[in-house]
């Protein structure tokens, strides 16, 4: 019973004397920028790979290629973790990948010219029929 009580007091004592201090001496390491850079490179040539084969200057590949963004995303998030760097490089980085592959995905494009007049045609031809059918039910005689 009486060492019961004495651990809640030790673990209390800990953590007030002697977490602050040994917490102050981890001090995060710098940016290895270079090695982060190179790795990353090595991710993005991967992904680059694949994009080239797919056609993507073309048309937005967004469906087709998640998955390969995907694993992109984890080797870069990967990288920043064992290098240390800060997270506005993911987003330099990322904001160059969109840029470079995804830049037509926002675009709209114009349908066919074959589907824009199958949509207008019936509504042209009702406009200009409609004077002709008044005119036969205003003037039709029983």
């Amino acid at each position: 019973m009486l060492s019961t009580a004495c651990v809640p007091k030790l673990l209390f004592t800990w953590t007030v004397l002697f977490a602050p201090a040994m917490a102050s001496r981890f001090v995060a390491p710098p940016c290895d920028q270079e090695r982060f850079d190179l790795n990353v490179g090595n991710c993005l040539s991967d992904f680059s790979k694949i994009m080239e084969t797919s056609g993507y200057q073309e048309k937005c590949l967004w469906p087709d290629v998640k998955r390969d963004y995907y694993e992109l995303k984890l080797c870069v998030d990967n990288w920043i973790k064992v290098t240390w760097c800060k997270k506005s490089l993911v987003d330099k980085f990322f904001v160059q990948v969109h840029q470079t592959y995804f830049s037509s995905c926002g675009q709209i494009q114009d349908p066919p010219l074959f589907i824009l007049i199958m949509l207008t045609a019936p509504l042209i031809i009702c406009t200009l029929l409609m004077p002709f059918v008044c005119v036969c039910l205003t003037t039709w005689k029983k």
